[in-house]
């Protein structure tokens, strides 16, 4: 039976009596974390069939060929060396390589913490202004955000990504440009966005320190040559961003400097460890054991055959925040396609649309369209408190995501409301009613700490990966993003009063800006 007949087989199921069948037998733990699967519309039959399919994608395999350093990136002729950041004892030359890029700018970061690294008048930095867009800011945001108060007190961190003005406005604020250091990421060094940012920068410390305004910036790049250029100058620090990493997998490189200077010492060492240990779990565990597996066979199914065409994740930590938007780009950037390497047609849905926020936080908005909305969301519970001091605060955390988790499951029938509010006229008893039937994944941690955020990272880039070959896609070039970047080429044209727009909307509305 294919499984498409398994997904309208299970659809007519209740799902109820699917999720009792798989209580308890559908845990599956990671280095730091444990999953419960339990609540999707799966049954022994279908699983058989999702491990036919990883059979036939050779999910196996394809785990062989990323950590050998094949070529995994056809379209790009690359391997994915990303999983080298952070690896224990690369095999080959050019996982080491990749290695030693991070160790370089571990050892830069450390002079700067340590004050060994002076600013030219031989004081410390005071300030740090990260410059990156997309994979370059979302990665190095996190750990930011997320290790918050391990910083250290005498520096300040700010990042900047936007091409408004207002961002670069805002991170500067305030700051010393003498004691500033800028660090700016880009691996082409072509991107728009941070060239603009880092250009303004430039003018900000030059007016401030002179000839010697090159010493304050950092410049982390696969493309030397541009860097050197645009510096015009020796004085400068470059640090190497391998070619092959690709951007968003980029969170373990020196492209996160900042975080390495910024934070307690041993925060970026955790962070890389845990996401080593989940690398071992997911070359090492059977299938049915190995989580990274199974959550790619989870989107492959949700996705492609029970027609569930978003993913809501919910973070129940404070540490966790900025998580939904790296996730987004990660996962969107990486699978949003409908064309294999091959030019063809996939011919199947792929990735979903992944939203969400901060739990509980979001119980207060968004959660009512999930409870009650006509549509069906499948959700993904990540509990793991980002602090452990206060027993309330924790169990109360805990009770919240738990009580999501089976409402939007388990649902709540008219007959359960008036048994349980007969004095309710049945206009206000009807509206009380939850359908349920919402499958949902519930990972969970004691706590959220750099180990543990390394890991959930990691094991999110191979459940990219992976579902990306159940899809037959390619996760690691991004030719959507590529086209908007050049039309936004054109259109600066046409808006400073050169060659009109083809496009007849967009040329009234450059029209009506100019006004």
């Amino acid at each position: 039976m294919s499984l498409k007949h398994h997904a309208d087989r299970l659809k007519a199921e209740s799902f109820e009596t699917l999720v009792k069948a798989r209580a308890g037998k559908a845990m599956v733990s990671a280095p730091g974390w444990q999953a419960d699967l339990s609540r999707h519309y799966l049954d022994e039959a279908a699983e058989t069939e999702l491990a036919k399919a990883a059979a036939e994608k050779d999910l196996g395999g394809a785990i062989e060929r990323l950590f050998a350093g094949e070529t995994v990136n056809p379209s790009e002729g690359r391997a994915a060396l990303h999983w080298a950041l952070r690896a224990k004892a690369p095999a080959f030359e050019a996982a080491s390589a990749v290695r030693d890029s991070v160790k370089t700018a571990d050892a830069f970061a450390a002079r700067i913490a340590d004050g060994h690294a002076t600013t030219p008048s031989g004081k410390p930095f005071s300030a740090i202004v990260h410059i990156g867009i997309g994979g370059s800011d979302f990665g190095p945001r996190l750990v930011a955000d997320a290790f918050h108060d391990q910083r250290l007190p005498k520096l300040e961190l700010r990042y900047c990504a936007n091409l408004d003005p207002l961002d670069l406005d805002l991170a500067l604020e305030g700051l010393d440009p003498t004691r500033t250091l800028i660090v700016g990421v880009s691996k082409s060094f072509g991107t728009e966005e941070t060239l603009y940012n880092l250009s303004r920068a430039r003018a900000w410390v030059k007016a401030a320190v002179g000839d010697k305004w090159a010493h304050h910036f950092v410049l982390v790049t696969a493309n030397p040559p541009r860097a050197i250029a645009w510096l015009g100058t020796d004085d400068g620090t470059i640090l190497d961003l391998p070619e092959t990493v690709g951007g968003r997998f980029s969170i373990w490189s020196a492209g996160s400097v900042a975080c390495s200077i910024a934070l307690e010492s041993d925060v970026m060492d955790a962070f890389r460890a845990g996401a080593a240990d989940m690398d071992a779990h997911v070359q090492t565990a059977p299938m049915g054991e190995n989580l990274a597996i199974r959550l790619a066979l989870l989107d492959y199914w949700n996705s492609s055959f029970m027609g569930f065409g978003a993913r809501a994740l919910l973070a129940y930590s404070r540490r966790l925040k900025l998580l939904p938007a790296y996730l987004q780009q990660l996962e969107m950037e990486s699978n949003g396609k409908s064309v294999g390497p091959d030019g063809e047609s996939v011919g199947m849905e792929t990735a979903p649309l992944l939203w969400g926020g901060e739990g509980t936080i979001g119980q207060h908005s968004y959660h009512q369209w999930l409870h009650q909305s006509p549509a069906i969301m499948p959700t993904e519970f990540v509990l793991a408190p980002g602090a452990t001091d206060d027993a309330e605060g924790v169990t109360g955390l805990t009770a919240h995501a738990l009580a999501q988790a089976e409402v939007l499951a388990n649902g709540r029938t008219l007959e359960e409301v008036r048994a349980e509010e007969p004095e309710l006229p049945i206009e206000i008893a009807a509206q009380k009613v939850h359908a349920g039937g919402r499958p949902s994944t519930f990972l969970h941690a004691p706590s959220l700490d750099p180990y543990r955020l390394g890991s959930l990272i990691a094991l999110f880039e191979h459940r990219t990966y992976l579902a990306g070959i159940l899809w037959g896609v390619n996760s690691f070039d991004q030719w959507g993003v590529e086209r908007g970047k050049t039309m936004a080429g054109r259109l600066k044209t046409a808006l400073s009063g050169g060659e009109k727009a083809d496009d007849p909307v967009t040329a009234s509305l450059i029209a009506h800006l100019n006004d």
